[in-house]
C-alpha cells in the first residue's frame, strides 16, 4: 500500500540544505549503517516535493561489480533463499518457510561466495547488508516510521554518516495514514537562525 506524502519547505533556508529521509535500524544485530532512502534538494521556500512511501518491499542481490539480480517481492515475515542459478550466478528464490515474526530473512544457501542483499521501498534502496557469507542471513525489519533530517553532501542510496543519523531526531509514524504533508520550518542564518522543525499536517487517515 502506498502513502502519498508531500514535503513542503516553509523554512528560512530557501532550499540550500539537503533533506534526507531514512529508516533507523530496528534489528539489534543488524550492524549496517542507515541508508539515505530519499534526498530532497533545491526545494525553495513554499515549494512542494511529492513522493510516496510503500509498505511493499522488494529484495535484490548485488555484487561488488555493480551488478544486481531482478527484484522480487518480499512480504513481511517471509524467508528468501540465495541459491545457485544453472548459469552459475546466485539467484533469489522464495521459500515455503515463513519466520515467526515480521522480519524478512534472506539466507545464503550457496556452497561458496558471499552476496550483498538490498531491500527497496517504493523503488528506492532502504537498507542493505553486505558480504552475507554461506550459511548466514540478512535480516530486515521494516516498520512504517520514517526519520527526517538536514545535512549536506548526502547521496541517495548511500550509507549516512553517523553525524547525520544522530542529529535527525524527528520520527514520523505513518501507520494508518493515507496521505500527509511533511512541513519544514526554522532555519536561517546569523543570530536569527532557528533549528529546523518538521511536523505532519493535513493528515488523512485510512
Amino acid at each position: 500500500m502506498n502513502i502519498a506524502l508531500r514535503f513542503i519547505n516553509r523554512s528560512n533556508d530557501c532550499g540550500n540544505s539537503e533533506v534526507v529521509l531514512f529508516q533507523r535500524n530496528v534489528v539489534p544485530e543488524f550492524d549496517e549503517l542507515a541508508i539515505a532512502w530519499r534526498v530532497i534538494r533545491y526545494c525553495g521556500r513554499d515549494c512542494i516535493h511529492p513522493f510516496a512511501y510503500s509498505s511493499d518491499v522488494e529484495v535484490a542481490l548485488g555484487d561488488d561489480h555493480g551488478n544486481f539480480s531482478p527484484r522480487i517481492s518480499a512480504a513481511s515475515g517471509s524467508r528468501l533463499v540465495v541459491a545457485a542459478h544453472p548459469g552459475g550466478r546466485p539467484r533469489l528464490a522464495g521459500s515455503l518457510e515463513s519466520t515467526l515474526h515480521s522480519d524478512i530473512e534472506v539466507v545464503n544457501q550457496l556452497g561458496r561466495g558471499a552476496v550483498n542483499v538490498n531491500a527497496y521501498v517504493a523503488g528506492h534502496l532502504m537498507a542493505a547488508k553486505s558480504a552475507v557469507a554461506p550459511g548466514q542471513k540478512a535480516v530486515f525489519r521494516f516498520t512504517p516510521v520514517l526519520w527526517i533530517g538536514v545535512g549536506s553532501q548526502i547521496e541517495e542510496g548511500r550509507a549516512l554518516a553517523s553525524a547525520v543519523i544522530s542529529s535527525a531526531n524527528t520520527p514520523f509514524e505513518l501507520g494508518g495514514i493515507a496521505s500527509a504533508d511533511i512541513v519544514m520550518t526554522g532555519g536561517g542564518g546569523g543570530e536569527r537562525a532557528q533549528p529546523f522543525l518538521f511536523e505532519l499536517e493535513n493528515v488523512l487517515r485510512l
